[in-house]
């Protein structure tokens, strides 16, 4: 199961309480107070886990919370700091507090760590309000309570390429292709239900990029700005990329104009906004081995003079070569105009 996107409430763990407590030995007295602190409460940490690719484990389990820390002893004992409560995250997941609907964290990176709810503080114990009047303080404080809040994860991938095309365009079999990923093929729409996350390899580099990330986003079609299909609720995972990729059947196999198509992709992700529209984009035509598909592009490229088409065949395996390298060498002209900029 493939989840995007839930609501959790998080709760850190409350400081222990201070101890109240006086020496009874031999020998002493006077005695004095003794007192241990009360132990720290455990934070709620999320936790960059390159391994996790989706939030199904806090869609039914949606209330985490941090080890409460335990109370101070006597003879200066301190309680023990409470146990935090790590979430392990997907990266591109950004977290949203639902008291103010602002981000207030994003997990990027493998291993990144971040503090979202604070433990308490524990407790003094009274050998702390000693004093050269009160050589007896009947005093402790309790511990302080852990930071607690309601929020939205949302997951947005973190990939190099995004795939958009209309269903039994040949996005799954173009991801199954040039990546290592296995997306479900068949010949019917919406074979794909959840954004297919691929590598693809180039064993063939001695340096520089070694491998992209490709996202496929599954379902767009026309109104999906409006939430027809599934495109619209997963058009996020593709709001970093560094290039998007149309994939467009030429050869019209479910009696659809390819010029429509195209149209009407770019008009869908302008209507969501977030920037898409701006990114670098590139046009591939697919099902060239099909002999209907040459008088279509034909007729694309006289619509659309100047943008770039680049043909493939994913059944065959034409043009497959040429398509990673032109995604290689395109994806890294970005990522070196985004250093530049910086």
């Amino acid at each position: 199961m493939f989840v995007d996107e839930c609501t959790v409430k998080l709760a850190a763990g409350d400081g222990g309480r201070g101890s109240i407590s006086f020496r009874r030995e031999k020998y002493e007295p006077w005695g004095g107070p003794n007192g241990g602190d009360g132990g720290r409460g455990g934070d709620v940490i999320l936790l960059g886990d390159a391994n996790t690719n989706n939030l199904v484990d806090y869609k039914f389990q949606p209330h985490w919370r941090g080890e409460r820390g335990e109370h101070g002893r006597g003879a200066d004992c301190h309680g023990r700091d409470g146990k935090p409560c790590i979430m392990k995250m997907p990266l591109g997941t950004v977290v949203i507090d639902l008291a103010t609907e602002k981000p207030v964290a994003e997990v990027v990176a493998d291993g990144q760590q971040i503090v979202l709810c604070k433990g308490g503080n524990g407790g003094w114990g009274n050998t702390h309000f000693k004093t050269s009047t009160n050589r007896a303080p009947k005093r402790a404080n309790a511990g302080h309570p852990g930071d607690a809040g309601a929020y939205r994860f949302i997951l947005k991938s973190i990939a190099d390429v995004g795939l958009v095309g209309f269903p039994n365009a040949g996005k799954s079999s173009l991801t199954g292709r040039i990546t290592k990923a296995r997306p479900k093929t068949a010949a019917y729409p919406f074979t794909t239900l959840h954004p297919q996350i691929g590598v693809i390899d180039y064993p063939d580099l001695a340096k520089g990029h070694k491998r992209l990330l490709l996202a496929d986003v599954p379902g767009l079609i026309e109104g999906a700005h409006e939430n027809r299909g599934l495109g619209h609720r997963f058009l996020r995972h593709i709001e970093r990329c560094a290039l998007l990729v149309f994939l467009v059947d030429m050869a019209a196999t479910d009696a659809r104009d390819p010029r429509e198509d195209y149209k009407h992709l770019l008009h869908e992700l302008e209507l969501y906004g977030s920037g898409l529209l701006d990114k670098p984009r590139l046009v591939v035509a697919n099902k060239m081995d099909l002999p209907e598909s040459k008088p279509h592009l034909a007729k694309f490229k006289r619509r659309f003079k100047s943008v770039d088409v680049l043909e493939i065949s994913c059944a065959t395996g034409d043009g497959l070569e040429k398509l990673k390298k032109e995604l290689l060498k395109r994806v890294a002209k970005f990522r070196a105009t985004e250093k530049s900029v910086a």
